[in-house]
């Protein structure tokens, strides 16, 4: 258990910036500010959940958390703006973390687990019931604004890169 509260705690962060390597990239930098925040989320939770017993639902529950601070208008179904992507006038339903967002914060936590000595087979931010939950939210998101997001083709379909880009999580800024 002591492993685990050093790993939240970030005492074994795999690279050490200060050192001779230089300046981490912005991506490491946002990667360790993620971990030690949820770090910090588990160690709030009462009673306190160390990173051992860290668990898919926890990491919902995070996401969830994480909607209070988010910036993205989504519209409710009742609201009158639903499936609008530009509505003409403010409305009162609530902002939420947006899809890109959380996808690229689940790959950067699913990373620092396991580079923080996580095994990749007990990976709570692998789970299935992460990906379903990113996809409704995708979904969710989508409907709400009138966007439909292209579904990946898989397999070597011959795809442009260009193709690709358009509909890739990796093209949205985040910051």
């Amino acid at each position: 258990m002591d492993r685990g509260k050093d790993l939240v705690e970030g005492s074994s962060w795999g690279g050490d910036p200060a050192g001779g390597g230089g300046a981490p990239s912005r991506y490491e930098s946002q990667k360790r500010r993620d971990w030690n925040t949820f770090g910090q989320f588990l160690r709030n939770q009462r009673p306190p959940v160390g990173l051992g017993e860290c668990n898919s639902n926890h990491v919902l529950d995070f996401m969830r958390y994480l909607d209070q601070f988010g910036k993205t208008k989504v519209h409710l179904q009742g609201c009158i703006f639903y499936g609008q992507p530009e509505p003409p006038a403010p409305c009162t339903c609530p902002l939420r973390q947006a899809w890109g967002s959380l996808d690229a914060l689940i790959g950067r936590l699913r990373a620092a687990y396991e580079e923080n000595g996580g095994s990749p087979e007990m990976n709570p931010f692998a789970s299935g019931s992460i990906r379903i939950y990113l996809r409704e939210v995708k979904e969710c998101q989508a409907k709400a604004r009138g966007i439909p997001y292209k579904k990946k083709k898989k397999g070597g379909g011959g795809g442009g890169k260009g193709d690709d880009q358009s509909n890739s999580s990796s093209s949205i800024p985040f910051s």
